[in-house]
């Protein structure tokens, strides 16, 4: 019997401020315990001051979700007592949170989906602070507590039970996060700690279940399989879920935290140190849309059409990175205007810019390589005054050693002797290609009959290759293809 997966999250995002959310403590990373005020630990008779910036960029995000914000919203204690949290309680939005509703839409063509369109809606927006953070590593009889992350800002969005698949929750998670870094809301950056997600996994009509604290998209996907298997089996054997329960996870398995707690066991209560934050709705929204630039799906489109022409894989790598972004944008506007086709730019930009940097363990900087030296390269590829082989090597070259990355690129390319050679007319050249690939053939003949026979006619790509290995990339692939044919032909 089929099964109906049933998942809401829960996200836990920390806004891109530069003070905490009741203090005027830095939210940049540093040595624990070095960003904290009177107020972050908790010390007697420090007060809340509300940082207004820490509300703008939470409005933002009510905007960018289509939740209505509410004219009045409230602070309230969360109260439980865990060493990370000084206070004895967390300041959140339980009564009246900074927006209610909303919603994100989701479609085929843009996350993947197999619906043609996915409404999930969002039942609410709290704003909240961020606990200390607790480390237990490498200590076996006690604990160290870092108070640097004590009072960060957070904005809670909490879903309604609308997904029903991995693939749901995977196109939700990446669009939301593109979402949250395209409007300044926040870096975006899950698994550095700027996002944590709680997911609410039900099967069928059986009751829900938490999953606590996950930090990576593959952490939340393994865990949504695993559970939603536990239930079937559980359902299966005739006994359905009936008690809520919040389970952790660890890698393999998702285990039993607790039973899932209710309101009482918090003890709400509003908060009698902050005022109510009152907003004139209207002119706040007509505010924030003027500010917003185009949406992730606005700029998905735009580089999916003419004249990028880009695929959805590599515009989203593009989106991830407002740098690399904008890197690609001039090297396009460079190398458009030389009638270059738009496969260029964006191969060299997300293929082999960002394969260098991942091999080396570099983060991507427009001053690696000059835009201008790059188009420029591209323009001796085009024209065929260097192969693609060559140009890489050049360009992983310059990417080592920045300091050579001096003078025009055709005086570079001619200075490592990396130049395409013209051989048309140059009947030295010609006998030297036809000794290359006699080389070839004779090492190879097994391939060579191959060929002949007919059997394995794409077989002939691994001597070409063979061919410009040989000649170092600097004769044409072209010239070696006519000439093997001809030579294969001779034999035969």
């Amino acid at each position: 019997m089929l099964r109906k997966l049933v998942c809401g999250l829960e996200i836990h995002t920390q806004l891109k401020t530069g003070q905490k959310l009741f203090s005027l403590s830095s939210t940049e990373a540093s040595k624990p315990n070095t960003n904290i005020s009177f107020f972050d630990i908790g010390l007697p008779g420090s007060q809340p001051t509300l940082n207004q910036a820490c509300l703008l960029t939470a409005l933002k995000a009510c905007v960018s979700l289509n939740s209505n914000i509410n004219s009045i919203s409230t602070f309230d204690r969360k109260h439980y007592f865990y060493p990370d949290q000084p206070n004895g309680y967390q300041i959140t939005q339980y009564y009246r949170p900074i927006s209610s509703g909303g919603f994100l839409k989701l479609s085929k063509r843009f996350d993947e989906i197999d619906e043609d369109e996915k409404l999930v809606r969002i039942h609410h927006i709290q704003i909240e602070q961020d606990t200390g953070k607790s480390l237990y590593k490498d200590l076996s009889d006690k604990s160290l507590v870092d108070y640097n992350r004590s009072n960060m800002p957070l904005i809670e969005v909490v879903t309604e039970p609308d997904l029903n698949s991995v693939k749901q929750v995977k196109a939700f998670l990446r669009k939301y996060l593109q979402l949250m870094k395209t409007m300044d809301v926040s870096t975006g950056q899950l698994e550095a700690g700027a996002m944590r997600v709680d997911v609410n996994v039900s099967v069928d009509d059986g009751e829900r279940v938490e999953i606590k604290n996950m930090t990576s998209t593959s952490a939340i996907v393994n865990a949504i399989r695993y559970e939603f298997k536990r239930q079937t089996k559980s359902i299966d054997k005739g006994n359905p879920i009936k008690t809520k329960e919040t389970r952790g996870w660890d890698g393999n398995k998702t285990f039993r935290l607790r039973d899932k707690e209710s309101s009482v066991d918090y003890r709400y209560m509003p908060d009698p140190e902050l005022p109510p934050v009152v907003l004139d709705v209207n002119d706040i929204v007509t505010r924030i849309k003027k500010m917003t630039i185009t949406t992730p799906e606005e700029q998905l489109a735009q580089l999916m059409s003419p004249p990028y022409n880009i695929k959805l894989r590599d515009a989203r790598i593009l989106l991830n990175d407002r740098k690399l972004l904008g890197y690609y944008y001039a090297l396009f506007s460079r190398t458009s205007a030389k009638n270059i086709p738009s496969k260029y730019p964006i191969n060299w930009c997300c293929h082999e810019f960002l394969r260098y940097l991942a091999k080396n363990n570099i983060d991507f900087s427009e001053d690696l390589f000059p835009v201008h030296q790059l188009a420029d390269l591209i323009d001796c590829i085009f024209r065929e005054q260097v192969t693609n082989n060559n140009a890489k090597i050049l360009f992983e070259h310059l990417l080592a050693n920045p300091a050579e990355n001096e003078g025009p690129i055709i005086d570079l390319i001619t200075k490592y002797e990396l130049g395409e050679v013209d051989v048309t007319n140059d009947s030295e050249l010609l006998a030297q290609v036809d000794s290359i690939i006699d080389d070839v053939l004779d090492t190879y003949p097994a391939i060579v009959k191959e060929l002949q026979e007919g059997t394995k006619p794409g077989s002939i790509n691994y001597l070409l290759g063979q061919c410009m290995r040989t000649s170092a990339g600097r004769i044409k692939s072209k010239v070696f293809e006519s000439r093997l044919k001809e030579k294969i032909h001779i034999i035969k």
